[in-house]
């Protein structure tokens, strides 16, 4: 007989905050919360590169309803910024491609940093309008 039809799991609800490790990536995190659990379904509310560490919002069960809600929400990221080296990949995972000496200014640095938060705040203010 078939067992179509039949959950597997138990029907676990509610989110979990992982402080995800370097090496893991988002999914195996899921995974490894579902495996733990038990539990039927799971998904997380965001993605963390494997390189990156951080708390990574994961829904069990019926809280996965929620996820659209948690992704609408303000994060902050954390970041070290590695001047004078460029790679493949943008990333540390990538072969080096190009070195530099040139360092930025602190007021190249403020107004790149100015930027992006004017460009974050005038898509909030354009999705608000919407």
């Amino acid at each position: 007989m078939s067992r179509r039809g039949k959950k597997k799991g138990r029907p676990v609800s509610g989110w979990l905050i992982l402080d995800k490790p370097v090496g893991m990536g988002s999914t195996d995190a899921v995974a490894k919360i579902k495996w733990l659990f038990q539990a039927e379904k799971a998904g997380h509310a965001g993605t963390l590169d494997p390189l990156a560490s951080g708390m990574l919002p994961i829904a069990l069960g019926e809280a996965t309803k929620t996820v659209p809600y948690v992704m609408d929400g303000a994060k902050v990221y954390r970041f070290t910024v590695a001047w004078g080296e460029e790679r493949s990949t943008d990333d540390l995972e990538g072969p080096v491609t190009k070195t530099s000496d040139k360092r930025p200014s602190e007021a190249e640095i403020s107004g790149a940093t100015a930027e992006i938060h004017r460009r974050h705040h005038a898509d909030a203010a354009a999705i608000l309008r919407d």
